[in-house]
């Protein structure tokens, strides 16, 4: 559920001078057929960005990788967030995760802490017949790869899509 908590260290550590701690995890997964399958990244106040990605597919095995992000990718992602105003919503009127897989969105900028958890959505439909449609749509449209006029999206936006370009190639796989 969501959950605002005050308090805690304004490290800033990799978030820009005086903008305070910033953290962000994004999770998307189900367990099927093919076992637990997911994808999850995080950005972390030290400028590390992770990356997992578990396919069964295939015989797939899990894809690790980490690199460090500039400051300034950080100050995007957070004004990113700050923009669409997903740290004002609550989730307790979103859809409970169920057997068709779960999606978690935790944040930490500054003060503020939200943690979100709901189903996997798998359109407008499904955002548009629950019970929070407005807040719903905005968690909805800030985690898709594709643009919304107004709630950008990390993956699409020029200025982290060409950064992520430069240091793809410097990524180095761990585990």
């Amino acid at each position: 559920m969501a959950a605002a908590a005050a308090g805690g260290e304004n490290s800033g550590a990799g978030a820009g001078a005086g903008e305070g701690e910033f953290y962000l995890r994004y999770y998307v997964g189900h367990k099927g057929k093919f076992g637990h399958e997911f994808l999850e990244f995080e950005f972390r106040p030290d400028g590390k960005l992770r990356y997992a990605n578990n396919s069964n597919y295939k015989n797939d095995t899990m894809i690790r990788k980490e690199v460090f992000v500039s400051p300034s990718v950080l100050r995007e992602a957070r004004r990113i967030i700050q923009e669409s105003d997903i740290m004002k919503e609550d989730d307790s009127n979103w859809p409970e995760p169920d057997r068709i897989g779960r999606q978690e969105l935790e944040i930490v900028m500054g003060n503020e802490h939200i943690s979100f958890t709901t189903s996997k959505i798998g359109s407008l439909v499904d955002v548009q017949s629950s019970k929070d449609p407005e807040g719903l749509r905005i968690f909805y449209y800030l985690v898709q790869v594709r643009p919304h006029p107004q709630i950008p999206t990390l993956f699409v936006h020029r200025q982290i899509t060409s950064t992520y370009d430069a240091l793809i190639t410097s990524t180095r796989a761990i585990g």
